[in-house]
Parts: structure tokens; sequence; C-alpha cells
């Protein structure tokens, strides 16, 4: 993609349905962080995290792919260009997430990655689903890609550290660094099923000190 066609109008459109659509999704999911904490005794989403990637980074992407750079094939082929991350505080406030984002009538849900039940061979860890989005422009409505990753704080946690070595080392990752990345997805893994046991402990006794009352 030359610079001329990066400064295009056709570029500059797209971008903005993609900050459209970013802001679409961050007012529903607000909502839903709300309603959630409304229900609860604590704030299942701890934090929400959002972004649009950069053309440059979009580009470098296709470059990665071998595909060739075009502003059709980075709509067609970057399906992250909008992001949001959804970071919980237990495993189970995970899933819940997820299905209430799958019965939102807003969205509509193309596809999803559980890598909590099947992480990948780093060890990551998390909930990735690939969401189409309506936005309004001149009374017509489109339809945007964005990425949701829904993760704990452990996840989280662990996902910036395997960003970070990826970043370093790309696809020539030595097998000891794996390995010693494999071992500490495993002790995170150990730590969200504590944390939420732990948790369940809390509001048992919670509960019963609330019926005494």
């Amino acid at each position: 993609m030359n610079h001329y066609e990066l400064m295009s109008k056709n570029a500059k459109e797209q971008m903005l349905k993609y900050s459209a659509c970013l802001k679409t999704l961050e007012n529903q999911i607000d909502v839903l962080r709300k309603d959630l904490e409304l229900q609860k005794d604590y704030a299942p989403i701890e934090h929400v995290k959002s972004r649009i990637k950069t053309l440059d980074s979009a580009v470098q992407k296709l470059e990665n792919k071998g595909i060739p750079v075009s502003l059709e094939n980075l709509v067609n082929n970057v399906h992250d260009m909008v992001g949001i991350r959804i970071v919980c505080a237990f495993i189970s406030d995970v899933y819940e997430v997820v299905d209430l984002l799958k019965s939102c009538k807003l969205l509509n849900v193309i596809q999803e990655q559980d890598y909590i039940k099947n992480p990948k061979d780093t060890g990551y860890t998390s909930y990735h689903m690939l969401v189409l989005v309506p936005i309004y422009r001149f009374e017509k409505e489109e339809f945007v890609e964005a990425e949701i990753q829904i993760r704990t704080v452990s996840m989280d946690f662990w996902a910036t550290l395997d960003h970070k070595i990826q970043y370093k080392f790309g696809d020539d990752i030595p097998e000891e660094v794996k390995d010693e990345m494999y071992n500490c997805s495993i002790d995170i893994k150990n730590l969200d099923k504590k944390i939420f046991k732990l948790n369940k402990v809390v509001t048992k006794y919670k509960n019963e000190q609330e019926s005494i009352d």
C-alpha cells in the first residue's frame, strides 16, 4: 500500500468506520459492566482496554502473512483492526461475559476461539470472539468486524509476557524459553483455580453471616 493509498479518502473512511465500531462496542460493554455490578456483590469486569490498530501495524501484518498490501486486503484479512479486551476477576466471570455478549442482539458473533480450554502451544489462554458490529452512516447500516478478548487478570498478565517474548524472538523462540513459558502458564492456570475456590469459600461465609443477621 503506497503513501497515496494510505492517505486516500477510502482509507480515511474505513478508519472512520473502525472508530464508530469501537465507540459502539465500548458503550455496549460499559452497560454490560454496570449491569453485572448491580447484580453481584463485586465487579466481575476488572477493566476494559480498547484500541484501533494503526495502518502501519495492519500493513505489517499483511506483509507477514504474504498477502499483497491493499486497502481491500486489509479490510478482508486483518480481522482485529478493532480490538476490545475485557479483563475479569474469575474464570466463571469470563464465561458469563461470553454468554452475555453472545446473547446481545447488537452483536453478530461470527467466530469463537476458546484458548482457555484449548491453550496455544506457548500456554497462552484467553477467550476470543470475532463479531460484526452495526454502524450507521448517512442512514445506511454497515457491519464492521471487531475482535473481543475476554480473560482473567492472571491470564492478562501472562498474555503481556507472551507478547513481549513473541516480539523479541518472533518464530524462533528457543525451546528452553518455550518450556518455561508453558510451565508459567500452568502455574497461572492453577492460580486462577485457587482464586476461584477461595471466592466460593468467601461467598459461602458471607451468605451464612447474612442469614444469621
